[in-house]
């Protein structure tokens, strides 16, 4: 198996033993992303602006791996309450484009640094 791993001052660096993400033949495998800010690692309130920079950040590992958020095929979003549903799917609608990727959402009990969401993405080269 060839493996390299993609990193980048773009998305928040790794808190643990993981990498931003993984390239596996001509798939990439990226980690979730919470809405920390790379560059100052603060994080917005609302889930609107935390879904708008943990998209940003999935951008930024993306664009490092010389994709863009088109060649993204799958997608799982952790929600810390499923109430957050909606306005994160607003977020959501607007930054990918038809066809979309598949989706998973999911409510989870917590998320790390006390995040309100978190998404992962899988794509394609």
């Amino acid at each position: 198996m060839n493996k390299s791993v993609i990193s980048t001052t773009n998305a928040p660096a790794a808190i643990g033993p993981y990498s931003q993400a993984v390239r596996v033949g001509d798939m990439l495998y990226c980690s979730g992303q919470i809405p920390l800010d790379p560059a100052t690692g603060e994080m917005p309130e609302g889930i609107t602006a935390q879904t708008e920079r943990s998209i940003a950040n999935v951008k930024g590992l993306l664009a490092e791996a010389g994709l863009q958020i088109t060649d993204v095929v799958k997608t799982t979003v952790f929600l810390a309450d499923m109430s957050l549903f909606g306005p994160m799917n607003e977020v959501y609608g607007r930054e990918f484009a038809q066809p979309f990727p598949a989706r998973s959402a999911v409510a989870v009990k917590e998320l790390p640094k006390g995040a309100l969401v978190e998404i992962e993405v899988i794509a394609a080269f």
